[in-house]
This record gives C-alpha cells, structure tokens and sequence, in this order.
C-alpha cells in the first residue's frame, strides 16, 4: 500500500503534529501550515526536515480570502489528509465542503459535550466526572463532525484546568496517530454520517484511559 500525503496545519506549538510525525504512520507529510508565522511548532518541523509555510490570517480581508489562500497552499502538496493539529481558525463552509471526508481535527473534550474554547474549564465547572478528547472528521458546524475515536480520562476532586489539560492531552499524543494511522491504512469509512473502523480487534475502536493511581 502506498504511503498518504499529508498536510497539517497548526497554530501553536504543534505537540500533537510531533505526535504524528513520532507515530511513524504510513504517511509522508509533504508540509506543515500555519497562520501564525510566531508558531513554534514551524521550527519544529523545519529541524526534521519538513517544508513549513505560513498563510497569516491578518494578511487576508476575510476568513474567505483567507480560507482560498489557505487551500492554494494546501494543494501544492496535493494530499490525501489534512490534519488541524490545534489550527485555532474557524474554516468556512467551502473551504471544508472542499476537503469533505479528509479534514481531520482532534478537540479537548468529549463531544458533543464542551464544543469551542475553554473546554477544561467547562468541564470543571460543570462538575463531570470524565473528561477527555475527540477525534473527529470536520464538517461546517462547529466541533460538530463525525467521530472517529475518543480518550476519557478522570477528573479528580481538586483538579485544576492546568492538571486536567494535561491529563487529556497526554490521550490526544496517543489517539489522535491512532486515527490518522486507520485513515491511512484505508480501515476507516463513513456510513450514514458516522465513522465505521475495520478495526482487527473491535476493542481497537474504544480508547479509554487506564484507571490513574490514587
């Protein structure tokens, strides 16, 4: 089977996108974008060798002017996968419309539960006892598209948005390669609006976290 083509798009640090690449996936990653050209996750890439560039979201009128400068760079590399690896932009309806079926995010929190920003203080005030993340395909609603696959990790009494954060983003290191990996290795497909995997193991399908020692 031939490797994949893809693309991630960050906008931070890209510990999710070093997640990726330290997966070892079928899959070549032809760029890495971002719209910060601050993103430290830029330098990252470039020290493995990736090509990185930069579409500054300041520099376009609109988020559709944005949205097609975007998309021209994307398909210079002309990938099978794009992969937001915490890409902090709302993508408009054609952009997504465009790449139906291999735009890929991940998001802190157990959707549908926690949509947007602040998840891990939500998740806190709301008083839930698991939290987590979520793989999911990107569609025009917000954190709204299909899942793929979901880590649940605990919340403790006392817990503070800082340890939860990184509870859930030790999963997302972990499933978020899991997901691309089954998208890569063509075990994964939508039926009716949800995400079947042909999984070896149907266990394969359900990532919780183990019990964490008290």
């Amino acid at each position: 089977m031939a490797d994949k083509t893809l693309v991630i798009l960050i906008s931070g640090r890209g510990s999710n996108m070093e997640a990726i690449l330290d997966a070892k996936l079928p899959a070549r990653v032809a760029a890495v974008v971002s719209n910060s050209p601050d993103a430290p996750g830029l330098a990252i890439a470039a020290r493995r060798g990736i090509p990185t560039a930069v579409v500054d979201h300041r520099r376009h009128g609109d988020r559709a002017a944005f949205d097609a400068a975007l998309a021209a760079e994307i398909e210079k590399h002309a990938p099978d996968l794009v992969a937001l690896a915490g890409f902090m932009r709302i993508l408009g309806p054609e952009f997504v419309a465009r790449y139906a079926g291999r735009l890929m995010n991940i998001h802190p929190s157990l959707l549908p539960s926690f949509p947007g920003l602040h998840t891990h203080r939500r998740a806190l005030e709301a008083g839930v006892r698991i939290h987590g993340c979520t793989v999911h395909f990107v569609n025009p609603g917000l954190d709204d598209g299909p899942i793929i696959v979901q880590a649940a990790v605990p919340v403790f009494p006392g817990d503070t948005e800082e340890a939860l954060a990184a509870r859930v983003l030790r999963e997302e290191h972990r499933v978020y390669p899991q997901a691309v990996r089954w998208f890569c290795e063509g075990r994964m497909r939508l039926a009716a609006g949800k995400v079947v995997i042909d999984a070896a193991r149907p266990r394969e399908q359900v990532l919780l976290s183990p019990a964490v020692e008290k």
